[in-house]
């Protein structure tokens, strides 16, 4: 595949040359698959990979593989890479280099590498890394089993039956917090991302896929679910236009004639336009209410939540249902609407104060989280300064804030009055100062108050004799999201285990954690 003068791309870093693998002794693979072959998977980048990971795990365990949690153990290593930005993309690199290594050294029988940044650079990464024995991107990951079958590695038919076969095979350390994606790709098309070239334009699971999918995850102990996309508000617009997936689909996301990587052209489906008030106004509503009525999960956190997107009903619906937590994820991403323009976000800085008012006027102590970029191309000091103003004002519990990053293929990229990196940094430190002192606020707030805190790890010792003694916790409240947003730390937890909620009381506040003790001890 060779880049269109349109759309130029910059190929991968040249990767070191590698020696030649040693040769595989015969029938070593039917071997494996007569012993049952250890896979090892690897997830980089987002939630939504750790989502697809989970799915692929389920699919190669009811193949007949064994997983395998240490790498070195496997007998074939799978990397699910990210291809977002420049950082991702190292990182992903550097994993399978690693993955290689060990099969230089005959740890490994097998190194096969999926996900984003196959998807963007499939015919590089064959080119430079020849030793990898499989490369499929986002729109081929059903041939995962298929292919490790042909080669050998899987047995010829899958031992486990198709009405058993679970859809997912949780990954995570914290087993009783998960990832519902609700949908795939993105119609939105901001100036800076790439995701649409890696994961297609928007398509919404279905919701009695869905539903099963919780119910599952509910069965598995899942106590946290939460709901994930490139924009959550957006679920269903396209249902409603009549353009679901079938069961079978891995890829869900619609393709496009500019999409990076192979696809079916037979994916694209046609859709018919329904009212415009039908599609502004989505089916989330509807999905969070079915959750609610249909599962006994205790929490649901939303994520990826575009202001543009918040409707009142979803914030009646929050204001009335306790287990719709009040938390919302609100990348705005600038707070200077000349900016904002540039980015072609969907929102203004009028929007953006009109949704938060809504929230926090009908949902009390809702937490609110937004990302925001500095150092977008053009970027003055007088819109930096908008950015530092808006968020004075709005004051959201936290933020992540990112220099921008030059991605090929976006429109961002060739945009002219490229910002240098020094200013980056400038900024971004400028902004993060002021964050720091609006999050140590907000988490002073909650000093000497009660809640419902999510028990997720206990550390210390037992006695000889069963007493517990030394035993704390990390914990969240329902304003903390896992991994993002810092912890609650509980000295003494005797008897509190991970995924157990219990009461704390608030005693003391840090930057971005809080201190608790258990209510009554």
């Amino acid at each position: 595949m060779s880049p269109s003068p349109a759309n130029p791309r910059i190929s991968l870093p040249v990767l070191p040359v590698l020696p030649a693998p040693a040769a595989a002794g015969a029938g070593a693979a039917d071997a494996a698959a007569a012993t049952g072959v250890r896979i090892g998977l690897l997830t980089l980048g987002c939630d939504k990979n750790t989502v697809d990971s989970e799915r692929l795990l389920a699919r190669l365990a009811a193949a007949g593989a064994e997983l395998a949690a240490d790498p070195a153990d496997a007998d074939v290593v799978v990397v699910n890479t990210c291809g977002f930005i420049d950082a991702a993309k190292e990182e992903s690199i550097e994993t399978i280099l690693e993955a290689l290594r060990l099969k230089r050294q005959g740890a490994v029988r097998a190194v096969v590498a999926v996900g984003c940044l196959v998807q963007r650079y499939k015919p590089e990464l064959e080119q430079e890394l020849p030793e990898v024995d499989l490369f499929l991107g986002l729109t081929e990951a059903d041939r995962l089993v298929p292919s490790l079958r042909a080669r050998g590695v899987l047995p010829a038919a899958p031992p486990v039956a198709t009405m058993e076969r679970p859809l997912r095979l949780l990954s995570t350390r914290t087993r009783h917090t998960s990832y519902l994606k609700v949908s795939e790709g993105c119609d939105h098309t901001c100036a800076f991302c790439a995701i649409p070239l890696m994961r297609g334009r928007h398509r919404s699971t279905p919701p009695e896929l869905l539903l099963a999918e919780a119910r599952e995850l509910e069965r598995q102990g899942v106590v946290e679910l939460n709901l994930i996309s490139q924009d959550t508000t957006w679920y269903g617009r396209d249902l409603q236009r009549g353009a679901a997936p079938g069961e079978g689909d891995w890829f869900v996301g619609r393709t496009f004639d500019g999409m990076a990587g192979p696809h079916d052209p037979e994916v694209r489906v046609g859709v018919a336009r329904a009212g415009a008030a039908a599609e502004r106004r989505g089916m989330l509503p509807d999905l969070l209410r079915r959750l609610l009525a249909e599962t006994g999960i205790p929490w649901f956190r939303l994520f990826y939540m575009y202001p543009s997107g918040i409707q009142r009903e979803l914030v009646e619906l929050m204001a009335r249902e306790p287990r719709l937590l009040p938390y919302l994820d609100l990348p705005i991403q600038h707070g200077a609407d000349s900016v904002l323009r540039r980015m072609r976000r969907p929102e203004r800085r009028a929007t953006i104060r009109e949704r938060v008012g809504w929230l926090r006027a009908a949902v009390p102590d809702v937490t609110l989280r937004t990302t925001v970029i500095v150092g977008f191309p053009g970027e003055t000091d007088d819109e930096f300064a908008a950015l530092l103003d808006l968020l004075e004002e709005v004051r959201f519990d936290r933020v992540g804030a990112f220099p921008y990053s030059v991605e090929e293929g976006t429109p961002a990229a060739q945009l002219p009055d490229q910002v240098a990196d020094g200013v980056k940094r400038e900024r971004l430190e400028r902004l993060l100062e002021v964050q720091r002192g609006i999050t140590l606020e907000r988490n002073e707030l909650w000093v000497g108050r009660e809640v419902t805190v999510l028990i997720d790890g206990v550390t210390g010792r037992d006695a000889a004799d069963g007493t517990e003694y030394g035993r704390g916790a990390s914990a969240r409240t329902p304003g903390q999201a896992l991994e993002v947003d810092g912890i609650v730390h509980i000295a003494d937890a005797r008897g509190a285990e991970p995924g157990q909620f219990v009461r704390a009381r608030i005693t003391d506040a840090l930057e971005d954690d809080l201190m608790g003790a258990i209510s009554g001890s």
